[in-house]
């Protein structure tokens, strides 16, 4: 998606109210001034700029980059230098910082490849990523020499199968079910067959190569693996960390934003999957308050499945929620979408 950013800045807004006098009866000046209070909260709550018109601090407050993960740290440590090297630049921008990143679907440490970073409340988008599928390219290290019906064994593991996580997973070791969408043999030389694995989130590459090796007669066992995808992301514009760096220090020392601007996306782009619901501005300013989205707030919805989740966004394109679809849209009352992550 394309982002361009404006390095303007608006000064905090200030109001001031006048403490009640005493010569008003308390309880009537209270419950006016608490529902002046409230009024002037929501008529006045600034909701976050579209997409494409945020500067380069509220891009990385609600920002993700589509990250190369190098072999060596994991992918804990990773989002912790890159949560650090974001609010230093902040920092030195009197901006506020993000404080926190979050990673989606974690990597071994000899892993590599597509590595999503959430920068700040994007964070609250991680289940997303649950949604949606990995895609994974592994070297196949056989015992033996790869049999010549490897394609035809690799086919049969296509669909659910069963796993079970490894000894050293941090998960429950209990039995599961993961689907395989496709198990393709791209190479073979010797001892080594080159795979590519389209599969539901949490399958254990490791584990499906061990059974591979089970089934072919020739025991086996993973080599290299790189993730080349987790859905909505790919290997297509991956960037590393040393590019974010660099892009954060030409936006502070040369006052140049677009080399950032290009690497980090609006965080809506992990929404792409997502059925989408536009509602009003009016309505978004409910849900900032905890509201959930009501039917004449409803603008356009999508026709899905009762309870799908669904991410709420204003007309200019700017997430507002993440939710479960309830009710009928086109209702002239009641709930359409019950919040489960407030964005705005």
């Amino acid at each position: 998606m394309p982002t361009r950013c404006s390095t303007c800045s608006s000064p905090p807004s200030t109001s001031t109210t006048p403490r009640a006098t005493r010569d008003r009866r308390p309880s009537t000046s209270r419950s006016s001034s608490d529902r002046d209070a409230r009024h002037r909260h929501r008529t006045t709550m600034s909701l976050r700029p579209p997409p494409d018109d945020r500067s380069p601090a509220e891009l990385l407050a609600f920002g993700v980059v589509n990250l190369d993960k190098p072999p060596g740290p994991s992918s804990h440590q990773v989002s912790a230098w890159i949560r650090d090297a974001v609010d230093d630049a902040l920092e030195s921008a009197d901006r506020a910082p993000i404080e926190r990143a979050a990673h989606a679907g974690t990597l071994d440490p000899k892993v590599t490849g597509c590595l999503p970073l959430m920068l700040g409340d994007a964070t609250r988008l991680a289940q997303v990523f649950l949604e949606g599928a990995k895609e994974y390219v592994a070297v196949l290290e056989c015992h033996a020499p790869v049999p010549t019906d490897v394609e035809s064994v690799a086919a049969e593991f296509e669909g659910p199968i069963y796993q079970k996580p490894p000894r050293k997973s941090a998960v429950s070791r209990r039995l599961r079910i993961r689907e395989i969408h496709d198990l393709d043999v791209l190479e073979v030389e010797d001892r080594r067959a080159l795979l590519r694995i389209r599969c539901e989130s949490g399958t254990y590459v490791r584990k499906l190569c061990h059974d591979l090796g089970l089934a072919m007669g020739t025991g086996a066992h993973m080599g290299h693996l790189r993730r080349t995808a987790t859905d909505p992301f790919d290997d297509r514009d991956l960037v590393t960390a040393h590019d974010l760096v660099d892009a954060l220090a030409f936006w502070l020392e040369d006052g140049d934003p677009e080399p950032l601007c290009e690497l980090v996306d609006p965080a809506e782009r992990i929404l792409e999957g997502i059925p989408s619901v536009t509602i009003a501005e009016t309505a978004a300013r409910e849900v900032a308050e905890g509201a959930p989205v009501y039917a004449p707030g409803v603008i356009e919805a999508p026709d899905v499945d009762p309870d799908a989740l669904v991410a709420c966004f204003t007309p200019d394109g700017s997430a507002v929620c993440l939710g479960r679809l309830v009710g009928e849209s086109d209702a002239e009352s009641g709930t359409v979408v019950e919040l489960e992550r407030v964005l705005v």
